[in-house]
């Protein structure tokens, strides 16, 4: 079975975009950011709340599914403006089809070191872990989709392991951090999702969040594995075109792409496979510490992961000031 392609909408407004994607028929899905409103009269964002108005133009589009929207939000934010319960009360407002949890992404730009990567791993696990009772609460649990986060192969690992009651046959467990991935390389598309495939039990299958168009054909043989992916690419094509002509970008151009794009990606998902060289996954080099103040910090940031993972810390609870307070107490106790 071909791998299903979802087509990103950038928000749900009447008009062309909204109304291609009805007549088209295909899957779609929206970030949680579209459904925000926002103030910014005091020279800053602040969030407000939900409008959920707009999902009643929903209505003829084949399936939606809401995504968290947590790279926005880090890059555009500095971090999740709403809460766990408020996230979740809107994923129940509305019959969508699949309702990923919040993450914490950890592309290049917004992780900018190993111990960062490595925080965020720790708060993908409790914010899922909330995201799913809360879900069983509202009676949503079995539209909800887990998402795993990684740099390396061996993060994703470690994200599944610690959602292990996650990770039964027929679920569909979103993978993030993809779409700024190359295809290529030990960490690049193809070696995550060959290696999620190893590790994972029968029946678990993937959506991969942002995965660009062009590496379907690079992911045959794994549809067994992975149900679909989603990308709001043709609204780049879309502007790059309008850059071009020297005109503005409007919806129905953005429209025209979006045709074009979920074509190309459905003759791809079809098409025969294309070879590459994969490299073998490495696990990324422990660094070694050898200042004994460097080495409190590194205890520290261990304890606080764990305490963050047990639900004894508040995933956006910890700062740079705290984690130095720990491990000079740390510290203190081995002098």
């Amino acid at each position: 079975m071909p791998i299903e392609i979802v087509v990103g909408l950038p928000h749900l407004s009447e008009g062309p975009i909204l109304q291609r994607a009805r007549r088209l028929q295909v899957p779609a899905l929206i970030s949680a950011n579209c459904l925000s409103r926002w103030d910014r009269r005091k020279g800053w964002p602040e969030w407000l709340g939900w409008k959920t108005g707009p999902l009643q133009n929903a209505v003829g589009l084949r399936s939606l599914d809401l995504d968290s929207g947590g790279f926005v939000c880090a890059s555009r934010y500095g971090g999740i403006p709403w809460t766990v319960d408020a996230y979740m009360m809107l994923a129940a407002s509305y019959p969508f089809r699949r309702i990923a949890s919040l993450d914490y992404c950890v592309e290049q730009e917004i992780a900018r070191d190993r111990e960062e990567v490595l925080d965020r791993l720790s708060r993908t696990i409790r914010t899922n872990r909330e995201c799913r009772a809360r879900a069983e609460n509202l009676g949503i649990a079995d539209r909800f989709m887990p998402v795993i986060q990684g740099r390396a192969p061996v993060d994703y690992e470690r994200v599944c392991d610690a959602l292990a009651l996650s990770m039964v046959p027929g679920a569909i467990i979103g993978v993030g951090s993809m779409c700024r991935r190359a295809v290529a390389g030990p960490e690049g598309l193809i070696a995550v999702f060959e290696y999620l495939d190893r590790i994972l039990p029968p029946g678990v299958r993937l959506h991969g969040f942002g995965v660009k168009g062009t590496s379907l054909s690079y992911l045959k043989g794994l549809e067994h594995r992975i149900a679909s992916i989603d990308s709001q690419a043709y609204g780049i094509a879309a502007r790059q075109e309008a850059r071009k002509r020297g005109a503005s970008k409007t919806n129905e151009m953005v429209a025209d792409h979006l045709e074009a794009w979920t074509a190309a990606q459905i003759h791809r998902a079809r098409s025969a496979a294309t070879t590459i060289q994969c490299e073998l996954p490495l696990s990324p080099p422990a660094r070694v510490v050898t200042d004994s103040w460097e080495a409190a910090i590194a205890q520290a940031r261990r304890e606080i992961r764990d305490l963050i993972e047990s639900g004894d810390l508040d995933h956006d609870e910890v700062t740079t000031a705290w984690v130095e307070g720990w491990a000079a107490d740390l510290y203190a106790a081995a002098a």
